[in-house]
């Protein structure tokens, strides 16, 4: 229990860290004037962003193809053809380099597909990983230009020291420590100079070649790629002012404080030095998210970080309509204490009223395996069309039947079962709709946090924990939400057991067990020899 007299006032209104260099007074903030507005006129800009054009940008286009299209061209030629691994890897460093000399509209791309594993191939999202943290920076002089041109004033009449080499260079800005002439311990968030234009100019190009990846090639199709264009100027556009970031923060902050998730420290915005392409915050410091030893060496509970995390991640989705949008292990660091501190709000998922009610919905049929229900609440989030035969969905994917062990398939079947969703869901119309998409690359990156800090952790208790924390702790909200009563909600783990493939009277399944059980299925595929046309089983209609 801290002492309220020593108390900085302005936890009452978020998660910060209990040694302020300021504090956070919202109403006080002079760059928060006007802000309501200018979100919703960045917002109102996305569509004639992705609007297409009958003609794409000549001049990016011929950029486009010497940088990606030579190099996937020379891909087909030399490495094509070759083993599997070696191919997608082949395919992936091309991409990666192309996309390095593109620039930043691209590189952030690159970034946001690093996080989406199991959504993209695991050699593409390995090689991406790279483009986080290996961006060239930009030089000392345009970086004093753009501080100076923001602060209206010379850098040394704000900063004691401001370090030249930066912390981390990334697609938008790059991040450099500082200290501030009061003597506080900062870190300064600057804006690329010319990165707005680029943008700009790579979105028109992205729009107009997105549509034509639809229905040529199956997973891109259901990955929706003008969605994700849409969601990608949706996110890069707010995130080019820092003044809409640094509110996100507050929101953030705001949310986690009155959930009681005390155990997420975010840093606090400066007061007076927040511009449209400057960001000045509170430094914090801890170990590195991957740090399992040095976190254990501290008497830190790592399946406590990595149970608050997801807790509070659904709960801020759930209830608030709000998250972090891009959780990866760059922007998230546990100090000595246990607390998490969360970096990085240039993308943050808003869900409006009906789409979070639907994502509420659909964790808690999930929780009591409602398939219908489920299919319900995707089609409300627009993964499914509003007129889709659910009943018949259900029954083409299969799941009104027993779940089979994929570990006891051979890759013919594996690849033909893969083969035969992606059929059936294209035939539905399926999608990846913007807001579904920021949420699974949430789940697997948490997904992988388990199996770094929590590898032992029995996953079916912590999904039953997880719904009693709901019942117990949001009981009268779920029942105004969604009219589902505390006493109603009965765990029922068999859908869970089935997506994770393992039978009904399965008592438990460590994250340890279930990367066993992945490894022996990615073999299994790999094995696989391309071209094997040997006769297909349809593993929905086995019986264990």
């Amino acid at each position: 229990m801290r002492d309220t007299d020593t108390t900085p006032a302005d936890l009452a209104v978020g998660t910060f860290s209990d040694e302020p260099p300021w504090l956070v007074i919202p109403a006080e903030l002079r760059w928060r004037i006007g802000l309501d507005r200018i979100r919703a006129r960045t917002r109102a800009e996305v569509p004639e962003l992705v609007r297409r054009r009958a003609v794409p940008p000549l001049g990016r286009l011929v950029s486009t193809a010497r940088h990606l299209g030579l190099p996937v061209a020379t891909w087909a030629l030399t490495e094509r053809r070759r083993s599997r691994e070696v191919s997608r890897a082949g395919l992936s460093r091309r991409l990666r380099r192309a996309a390095e000399r593109l620039g930043p509209t691209y590189i952030k791309l690159a970034q946001i597909i690093s996080a989406g594993e199991g959504l993209f191939p695991e050699e593409l999202v390995s090689e991406l990983k790279r483009c986080r943290d290996r961006v060239p920076p930009e030089s000392w002089e345009d970086v004093r230009t753009v501080v100076e041109e923001e602060l209206g004033r010379p850098l040394e009449d704000v900063f004691a020291s401001f370090e030249r080499t930066p912390l981390a260079a990334a697609s938008i800005a790059q991040v450099h420590a500082a200290t501030l002439v009061s003597g506080e311990e900062v870190v300064v968030k600057v804006q690329r100079p010319q990165v707005a234009g680029l943008v700009r100019r790579d979105l028109a190009m992205m729009s107009w070649l997105a549509p034509t990846l639809v229905g040529r090639i199956p997973v891109a199709s259901l990955a929706n790629p003008p969605a994700l264009v849409e969601l990608f100027a949706d996110t890069i556009n707010e995130e080019l002012d820092f003044r809409l970031e640094a509110e996100n923060m507050l929101d953030i902050a705001r949310m986690l404080a009155d959930l009681g998730q005390r155990r997420f420290v975010v840093p606090r915005p400066h007061p007076e030095l927040v511009t449209r392409r400057l960001l000045v915050m509170e430094r914090l410091s801890g170990f590195a998210f991957d740090d399992v030893v040095g976190m254990h060496g501290a008497g830190i509970d790592t399946e406590s970080v990595v149970r608050t995390g997801m807790i509070a991640f659904l709960e801020g989705a759930m209830l608030w309509g709000i998250f972090h949008g891009d959780l990866h292990g760059g922007n998230l660091f546990v100090q000595p204490d246990g607390r998490t501190a969360l970096l990085d709000y240039g993308i943050t998922g808003r869900l409006d009223e009906p789409r979070r009610l639907a994502f509420l919905r659909l964790l808690m049929a999930s929780i009591t395996n409602d398939v219908a229900a489920q299919l319900v609440a995707l089609r409300d989030l627009g993964a499914l069309p509003a007129d889709a035969d659910l009943q018949a969905v259900i029954h083409d994917l299969g799941l009104d039947q027993p779940a089979v062990d994929p570990t006891t398939m051979t890759g013919d079947e594996l690849v033909a079962e893969l083969r035969r969703m992606v059929k059936a869901l294209l035939g539905y119309g399926a999608r990846l709709p913007k807001e579904l998409m920021l949420f699974v690359k949430n789940m697997i990156f948490l997904d992988g946090a388990i199996a770094t800090l929590a590898p032992d952790l029995d996953l079916f208790a912590e999904i039953a924990n997880v719904a009693t924390h709901f019942a117990t702790t949001h009981g009268e909200r779920l029942s105004r939400d969604i009219g589902l009563a505390a006493d109603d909600i009965e765990v029922d783990l068999a859908g869970v057991k089935a997506g994770f493939g393992v039978a009904p009277e399965t008592e438990g399944l460590t994250y340890r067990e279930l990367q066993e059980r992945r490894d022996l299925i990615r073999s299994r595929l790999g094995e696989r020899a391309p071209g094997d046309h040997r006769r297909r089983l349809r593993p929905r209609h086995r019986r264990q």
